[in-house]
């Protein structure tokens, strides 16, 4: 007689193996996991736990545990992710959204009036740009990335998720292909900013991510940041504000000393739920 391998049963067999592998989260990984293979929602699991699996399904779980123990992320596996309660697609063309960066996005939109114009720079799935579109149906958005890729991703997901042309989008290397008269109120970006030296020590499953959205920060990790410093004033108008997500252990050197030497402004450094040190937020104007 064969073993009766229950919705509860797999799970609590993929969440100890999990564990015992050191992954942050593993119960959410094993429902995100299960529920992708299932075609349920994670509530689902809870509320049919003694539901046993078929043979294919339990095959396909396998496989599933199998890909996530070699070190590929689950949302590459389940290709797609939430932010901001909107399901977005990811591939390996793009970083995969984090809740941290949604402390960007509330930032971003504490200073938005209604009528705002504002782009997301290197904006990989497009998950910024969108929820300020979401939030700011009357805004002017636009997404830049100089990703070819990306952008297949980030427009798919805008069309799914608002509609056909509500964000604009563009290839550009930061913001070198926009002409000077090009000014926005609000500039918004997740640049790469991971040091030179701790590529390698990142967790696999962050090094199976974009090398174009991981490298390129140098030896300190600011190298892009401070060409966004750099580049930004000629691109705001009057009393408008760049926001940018980092490292913790950067936001005070980019605040208080690259801000003021290279945009004429001192940022103010923002919280994220963990009260560790996410977004630096520069008001032009401001010294």
């Amino acid at each position: 007689m064969s073993e009766r391998w229950t919705i509860q049963r797999v799970l609590d067999w993929a969440v100890g193996d999990f564990d015992a592998k050191g992954f942050a989260r593993p119960r959410f990984e094993a429902e995100v996991l299960l529920g992708h293979v299932l075609q349920v929602s994670r509530l689902v699991l809870y509320t049919h736990f003694d539901r046993p699996l078929l043979p294919e399904e339990l095959a396909g779980f396998r496989e599933a545990i199998r890909r996530r123990r070699a070190g590929e992320c689950a949302a590459y596996i389940t290709g797609a992710r939430e932010f901001w309660s909107m399901p977005f697609k990811v591939t390996p063309d793009v970083l995969v959204p984090r809740p941290e960066t949604e402390t960007l996005v509330e930032a971003a939109l504490a200073c938005a009036a209604p009528n705002a114009a504002m782009l997301d720079l290197c904006c990989g799935s497009g998950c910024i740009a969108v929820a300020l579109a979401k939030e700011r149906p009357e805004a002017q958005v636009q997404a830049s990335d100089i990703s070819a890729a990306a952008l297949a991703v980030a427009q798919e997901n805008a069309e799914t998720l608002l509609g056909a042309g509500r964000v604009r989008f563009r290839q550009s290397d930061l913001l070198a292909g926009f002409v000077p008269e090009e000014r926005f109120d609000i500039i918004v970006t997740n640049p790469p900013y991971v040091r030179g030296s701790e590529i390698n020590a990142l967790a696999p499953e962050v090094r199976g991510e974009p090398q174009l959205a991981l490298e390129g920060g140098g030896a300190d990790g600011l190298d892009i940041i401070r060409r966004i410093l750099q580049d930004a004033g000629a691109h705001l108008h009057p009393n408008g504000h760049l926001l940018i997500e980092l490292d913790p252990q950067q936001a005070h050197e980019v605040a208080q000393q690259a801000g003021p030497a290279l945009l004429g402004a001192t940022g103010r450094v923002i919280t994220d739920l963990n009260g560790l040190a996410r977004v630096v937020h520069f008001a032009c104007g401001t010294p």
